[in-house]
């Protein structure tokens, strides 16, 4: 079984799966539901270079307003980091990990997704050593 959860860790195709599991447990099933709930502004130019939102003392271009106050923010990190600390509870939990990783093997949680690609991140560890 471990030379078989080891195969599994370094399947690249495991790990997209595992990217995706981790996006809706951590991310996208959090706070982030409830901000992105409700009625969406229609622009007819496609950019948003039409839309305005209107307040009693400026109007602001569509693309200058900020989407989430930092209440909501700070709401909706907490929850994130919260469900990211089950997860990686899950993740490093020898019986459930491996049943999830044998899971991942056999379905992709979100297939309608595109596939994660390997991408430049904007936080690496040089980000991280100038950290308080």
């Amino acid at each position: 079984m471990e030379s078989e959860i080891k195969a599994l860790i370094t399947d690249p195709l495991i790990q997209q799966r595992l990217a995706k599991y981790m996006a809706l447990r951590c991310f996208r099933t959090t706070l982030l539901e409830d901000l992105h709930g409700g009625k969406g502004p229609r622009s007819e130019s496609g950019d948003y270079s039409d839309v305005a939102v209107h307040t009693p003392s400026e109007v602001i271009p569509w693309n200058n307003v900020s989407r989430f106050n930092d209440a909501e923010m700070k709401a909706l990190m907490i929850d994130v980091v919260n469900c990211s600390y089950k997860f990686i509870h899950e993740l490093f939990d020898e019986e459930k990990s491996g049943e999830l990783l044998l899971e991942l093997a056999r379905k992709d949680p979100a297939p309608q997704w595109d596939t994660p690609k390997l991408v430049p991140n904007k936080f690496d560890r040089t980000t991280f050593d100038r950290l308080p």
